[in-house]
């Protein structure tokens, strides 16, 4: 347990970094507003292209991960979507559902790679970038679909499609796959500048994301944010983790699938939410509680994943 706390501590200290920076006078308020840009359109994709474009996709069961991964994806939907009719009565429709929707099905990739790069290396990092190519367009696809049916705007097909095709994470993963896929030589100094990039991305990224965190929202949660929590939080490594172990993967995998699950939501749902008619405040106070529970439950999943009988 120690270990494995000691191991995700600096990811937190870089989180908290950034809560500390936002709310200091040493770094102009504009700067945050570009750099969630430059993280969300250029960072976040380099670091996917780099990692898939490099990795050994058929090191170990890349398509088994895949898969485990979406099909936890998709119970996980038809859960949250399951419990409309009990939220819409209980006043939580609408927007706010479509809030609650995201932030129990989005995790936070930059979080994920992080810690994955801390307690596996470049193994663990592979897994955990093959998990993002694969849901990460179907996440998307579902979420962008929710958004338009419930937000109680116009359900435009064509916004729905644009929002899709020019996702730059959607992008930087479908490019880093068909470049390894097709094995297409790539200039070494091009590689190289991606590569640096890419580096800075977990760093920064993780500052970014405390930066957009609100701190006041963790003191008093509404139910809809605990249920957030409990979906995403608790409800969602259980079912990835009984999923893997069905597939009769290795611990190693396991870990990186439980891992995957278990990180908080991601921050890019928050811009999707505010774009698209979503109930943006919520989504925030969401992934703030969650980021600060994420601090004792991850540790704790990855124990449990870790010594398990038969793990």
């Amino acid at each position: 347990m120690l270990i494995i706390f000691e191991s995700i501590l600096p990811i937190f200290l870089l989180v908290l970094l950034g809560v500390g920076l936002k709310r200091s006078p040493l770094i102009a308020p504009s700067f945050w507003g570009g750099m969630e840009q430059f993280g969300y359109f250029v960072m976040f994709p380099a670091l996917l292209f780099h990692t898939l474009a490099t990795t050994d996709l058929t090191g170990f069961e890349s398509v088994g991960v895949g898969l485990v991964s979406l099909i936890a994806v998709l119970i996980m939907s038809a859960v949250s979507l399951a419990l409309w009719p009990v939220l819409k009565a209980a006043g939580m429709g609408g927007p706010a559902f479509t809030s609650i929707f995201q932030t129990a099905n989005r995790w936070n990739g930059f979080m994920a790679l992080a810690i994955a790069e801390k307690l596996t290396g470049p193994q663990g990092l592979a897994i955990i970038a093959v998990i993002m190519a694969t849901i990460i367009i179907p996440v998307n696809l579902i979420n962008v679909g929710v958004m338009v049916w419930f937000s109680g705007q116009s359900r435009d097909l064509r916004t729905f499609a644009l929002r899709i095709i020019t996702n730059p994470i959607i992008i930087g993963s479908l490019a880093g796959v068909a470049v390894n896929l097709l094995h297409v030589p790539l200039y070494e100094p091009l590689m190289t500048t991606v590569d640096l990039v890419a580096r800075a991305s977990l760093g920064l990224g993780l500052i970014t994301v405390g930066a957009g965190l609100r701190i006041a929202d963790a003191l008093r949660p509404q139910p809809s944010v605990l249920l957030s929590v409990f979906l995403k939080l608790v409800l969602f490594p259980i079912v990835s983790v009984a999923i893997a172990v069905v597939f009769g993967f290795s611990q190693e995998t396991i870990l990186m699938i439980a891992l995957g699950a278990a990180v908080p939501t991601a921050m890019n749902g928050y811009l999707l939410a505010k774009q698209m008619g979503g109930d943006a405040d919520l989504y925030a106070a969401a992934a703030t509680v969650q980021t600060v529970a994420a601090f004792f439950t991850i540790p704790a999943v990855l124990t449990l994943v870790t010594y398990a009988p038969g793990g």
